[in-house]
């Protein structure tokens, strides 16, 4: 009996963006826009009102004067928004100082000797100790007062803090395998900073230039309120501020302006900071969209309705960009049988257990004409609970599985405890059993070490414990073995046959090495730029009774101890 199921043909505007725009980003824009647009005009029309004398000195407000006058006759409002150009200006030079010289500072300690690198994170360790507007103060106090000094002062109070943030963020980039080649290349650090590090660097960089920008004119407004800023006859909000505080109790509006100002070009820049921040979390674009969703109009396929334990009908995943990384996959599992899906790198083994479990990675969504693991229907909405008990994991490198500040007994029974409603000490227990299954040498001593203190093969059975713990239906196995010896490989693979037959568990088993594959499995799926191009049982592959050219391609890329060895020249 058949289903008719609909798939939806994929146009351009359902092609998920790969940069979204929040409303508070949209917000911060339109506002910071309209104060940018201020500080362009205002000075050319308004300078008049602002700075001519009048005989309404100390007005009220009133319908001419929204926000009184001062003791001199001049428009508050007025003066508030010429006001704008200088200090948008003053903020911009300040923050452009701390973030350029902080940024080669940064990127340049990294690309030093050793002995410069050690010196050079110490002393800006040992400057970021000290508080930036003290700092501030200090320099502007030495220089003398005046807008290019607390400019200057600001800006290179700033640094440090630059420095070390940049520092910090290319410690990780500098290390990898695309710089490191660079240089040993020999090429110019300042190439090697401008396409390598700073790329690499350019998005949390972006973010946090706006909250910069916002702390340099709380900073800059403090340093005018209390004279050693911006000079008469000029004023920015600070001076503003400073010149309206002795009518602060009589004439209270002539404040209002200024700090209005200030206010909201401080929640401009910090919407736009957020805003950044948001468009660039992947996590963002997920909450707009399910990673599997149900499919809708457009072309119709049959779904078969059978007794399988987990079926999977037209699976096809895609990424933020349209890219489609899976194209129709499509198979079976019964219950308590090994299926094998083999493949080289990049050909989709990963995504299509990922999709599976519903945990694809983020940046990337799913369809499907049907996906169920017993009586679940992964398109739907699935209990945590019910998910974390029935399907379980283990990931290809234990090493990065755990969290290396935890103990493993904590981190072994967390999804008993969370999703089986266990006590700590029946969770405990309970994984102290699954250790003991997966014969784990001194098991209570394990549960009290961290993950350093074992072997790559203890934490692969560690991992194994884990699933096996909460009693799954299927077992999600994403490349095991690969991270480890050909001895412990053997081990793990007899740990898993043992509990396919003793608990007659369901698995998916990923590999890219054949000989794995055909000694465990029943049958496998061999896959290629994202689709299923063969199906075999495991004789037909021990007879290598196979007809597609890329398995025959894989086998014959198969090392065998069999195989003469090449003649020495």
């Amino acid at each position: 009996m058949t289903n008719p199921v609909t798939v939806p043909d994929e146009t351009p505007t359902q092609r998920a963006r790969s940069f979204y725009w929040t409303f508070g980003l949209i917000a911060g824009l339109v506002l910071f826009g309209i104060i940018l647009l201020i500080g362009i005009v205002a000075p050319l029309v308004m300078s008049h009102s602002a700075n001519a004398l009048s005989s309404h000195a100390s007005a009220p407000p009133s319908a001419k004067h929204w926000f009184g006058t001062d003791e001199f006759g001049r428009d508050m409002l007025a003066r508030s928004l010429v006001a704008t150009r200088l200090t948008l200006i003053m903020t911009a030079a300040a923050t452009a100082i701390s973030v350029v010289i902080g940024v080669l500072l940064g990127t340049g300690i990294w690309l030093a000797p050793r002995r410069v690198r050690e010196l050079g994170l110490r002393a800006v360790e040992v400057a970021v100790s000290y508080p930036g507007l003290l700092v501030a103060l200090i320099i502007t106090s030495i220089i003398g007062a005046g807008a290019v000094a607390v400019v200057i002062g600001i800006g290179i109070a700033g640094i440090p803090a630059w420095g070390r943030l940049t520092a910090n963020l290319a410690s990780d980039v500098s290390r990898r395998d695309f710089v490191v080649t660079a240089r040993l290349l020999g090429v110019p650090g300042r190439k090697v900073i401008t396409r390598h590090l700073l790329p690499n660097m350019a998005e949390p960089m972006l973010i946090l230039v706006a909250s910069g920008f916002a702390v340099s004119l709380i900073e800059l407004s403090g340093l005018s309120f209390v004279g050693l800023g911006v000079q008469s006859p000029s004023y920015d909000y600070g001076k503003l501020l400073i010149d309206a505080l002795p009518a602060i109790y009589t004439r209270p509006a002539q404040v209002f302006g200024p700090a209005l100002m200030i206010v909201l070009t401080i929640l401009s820049v910090m919407l736009i900071g957020d805003g950044l921040a948001a468009a660039a979390d992947p996590r963002t674009a997920q909450r707009r969209r399910k990673h599997i969703q149900i499919p809708s109009a457009g072309r119709e396929t049959e779904v078969r309705s059978d007794s399988s334990f987990v079926s999977v009908q037209d699976l096809r995943v895609s990424t933020d960009r349209g890219t489609e990384l899976l194209h129709g996959v499509s198979f079976t599992i019964e219950r308590g049988e090994i299926v094998g899906v083999v493949g080289e790198s990049g050909s989709g083994k990963s995504v299509t257990a990922m999709a599976l479990a519903k945990l694809l990675a983020e940046g990337l969504t799913a369809s499907a004409s049907e996906v169920r693991v017993g009586e679940m229907d992964m398109l739907g909405r699935v209990s945590r609970r019910k998910l974390a008990t029935t399907v379980a994991l283990v990931y290809q490198d234990p090493g990065t599985t755990f969290s290396p500040a935890l103990r493993m007994g904590s981190q072994l029974s967390e999804v008993l405890r969370t999703h089986g409603n266990q006590s700590k000490k029946k969770a405990r227990e309970l994984v102290l059993g699954a250790l003991t299954t997966v014969h784990m040498s001194s098991p209570e001593r394990r549960l009290r070490q961290h993950p350093h203190e074992l072997s790559g093969g203890m934490r692969q059975r560690a991992m194994i414990a884990a699933a096996l713990a909460a009693k799954p239906e299927l077992i999600i196995a994403d490349e095991p073995t690969t991270a480890l010896d050909v001895t412990v490989q053997a081990e793990i693979l007899r740990e898993f046959k043992r509990i396919n037959k003793d608990r007659a568990v369901s698995m998916l088993f990923i590999s890219h090495d054949i000989g794995v594959v055909e000694e465990l499995c029943d049958r496998v799926l061999v896959m290629n730029a994202g689709e299923i191009v063969e199906e075999l049982s495991w004789r037909q592959l021990a007879e290598r009774d196979v007809r597609h050219p890329y398995t025959k391609k894989l086998i014959a890329a198969t090392p065998s101890l069999s195989d003469p060895l090449p003649v020495r020249a």
